[in-house]
């Protein structure tokens, strides 16, 4: 499996990545200050009824409780969510933390009944999550991630000797 994570592969995890990222973006971009979710939620809290409900009775019960009281917060942290992700993926910037919320948004999106392209996107940062560095290889993260370990180092470096560091 090393050959997975490998820089030569690296290339075809960067490619996906910059693809899924375009996707967050094109579908978060068009939401800001458009964005309401409230019939989205209803219609989501609906399926959740009948002998073969779309959406589970805890799932729901979550959306009416938890997200319809707070759909205006939801109507900001969507579409900005989509956009923010869109742009580390394309960027390869906080890849990690990216891939992570664009599963999570998808994974949500899954449970309130919504197929679509969810399947794919979700398995896609799964897969690249999967992938570790190799998908961060071709990105900023490969640069910000060395700069950042080594002003910790030097923060270390200070803490422990004061005397000797200028």
């Amino acid at each position: 499996m090393r050959w997975l994570r490998g820089p030569k592969i690296a290339i075809l995890w960067t490619i996906l990545r910059v693809w899924l990222g375009i996707q967050w973006l094109k579908a978060g971009f068009p939401k800001i200050g458009t964005f309401d979710a409230e019939g989205f939620l209803h219609g989501a809290i609906a399926k959740a009824e009948g002998a073969h409900p779309a959406v589970q009775g805890w799932y729901a019960a979550f959306l009416e409780n938890v997200a319809l009281p707070n759909v205006n917060l939801i109507n900001i942290l969507i579409p900005w969510g989509e956009v923010l992700v869109g742009i580390a993926l394309i960027v390869g910037l906080a890849t990690l933390p990216a891939l992570l919320a664009a599963a999570f948004m998808n994974l949500n999106f899954l449970l309130a009944g919504t197929i679509s392209t969810n399947p794919i996107l979700y398995t896609l940062a799964i897969l690249l999550l999967a992938a570790g560095t190799a998908a961060t290889y071709y990105g900023l993260d490969r640069f910000a991630i060395r700069f950042i370990k080594n002003k910790w180092k030097d923060r270390k470096m200070v803490k422990q000797h004061p005397a000797t560091v200028q």
